[in-house]
């Protein structure tokens, strides 16, 4: 999946347990790594674990990023022959991505915890170990509707770039695509998410786009919805996305209507006026409106 770990260091043996590698964002990842002197005397100077994940450029080529480090160790002597337990709970940030959909783990999306121990200006690493980062109850929700709609998943990968105007914690952003259902068809016919969680919520950045058959270029636009995690897993999804659904395809209708019209977008997915805050903790607010060919790269607000 990422490739074999780097050359050992001598008579130094390194393996890491995740006794559960199932897990959500925000929350802990537990694990143990074990270090052993085969040989002599070693002297560590710290061990430490990240999440590594294959990223997808502009040119279309992956690389192995890795977008996360935690220290779970600090500097140590290992006698000849000791072998040391280290137990670890490392922190997941809350934009990790979420590797399970529709209870598939697609090969775009897989996450591993790498182990490193320093020891001098050398570096031990050990076996990657797969993750599995499960949704969170508002993206669960979503996912779980969407695919209950008739929406039948397209894509789903890890792109490198910043989207302009959000709080984004890593280099990449997720995009998960889907062909439309035929209820929300016409307008549009491709949807993809970006999901972006913070302790409090999770921002739903919507990518509609209507492909035309013969340029394959079309029209793309942007809405941005946000809900709290507190509550989600009560709430009414179907009628919650219905909503943004709908409210997305008139934002599209609309902007594509004007793109002939205007000459400039600002590149911007700030909801451009105070959010609308319901009794549910849903935020109907948005952002809409860029026009272009091609894929779902681009964005702007129609200043709405």
């Amino acid at each position: 999946m990422f490739g074999g770990p780097a050359a050992g260091l001598p008579g130094l043996s390194v393996q890491t347990d995740l006794p559960n590698p199932s897990t959500r964002p925000g929350l802990r990842l537990p694990g143990r790594v074990t270090v052993t002197a085969n040989l002599g005397e070693v002297r560590i100077d710290g061990v430490r674990v990240g999440l590594v994940a294959k990223v997808e450029g502009a040119d279309g080529g992956q690389s192995l990023v890795e977008f996360h480090r935690v220290p779970v160790a600090g500097p140590f002597l290992l006698a000849a022959g000791e072998r040391r337990v280290i137990p670890f709970a490392a922190p997941l940030p809350w934009q990790t991505p979420v590797t399970v959909l529709a209870g598939v783990v697609p090969l775009a999306l897989r996450l591993a915890l790498r182990t490193e121990v320093l020891v001098d200006a050398a570096v031990e690493r050990d076996d990657l170990r797969p993750v599995i980062v499960h949704p969170l109850p508002a993206q669960d929700g979503i996912l779980t509707t969407l695919d209950g709609l008739g929406f039948q998943l397209r894509a789903a990968a890890l792109r490198a770039g910043r989207l302009p105007g959000v709080r984004q914690e890593f280099s990449f952003h997720q995009m998960i695509g889907y062909w439309v259902a035929p209820l929300y068809a016409g307008p549009i016919s491709e949807l993809e998410l970006t999901f972006l969680a913070d302790p409090t919520g999770l921002d739903v950045i919507c990518w509609a786009d209507r492909r035309l058959a013969m340029s394959g270029g079309g029209h793309l636009s942007l809405s941005r919805f946000r809900v709290a995690h507190a509550g989600a897993d009560r709430l009414d999804w179907q009628h919650v996305v219905d909503g943004w659904l709908r409210h997305a395809v008139e934002r599209h209708a609309w902007a594509a209507s004007r793109y002939h019209t205007w000459q400039h977008f600002p590149e911007s997915v700030h909801a451009s006026r105070p959010p609308q805050h319901t009794r549910d903790g849903v935020d109907p607010g948005f952002t809409a409106g860029s026009g272009g060919s091609g894929g779902a790269s681009g964005g702007g607000g129609d200043g709405t």
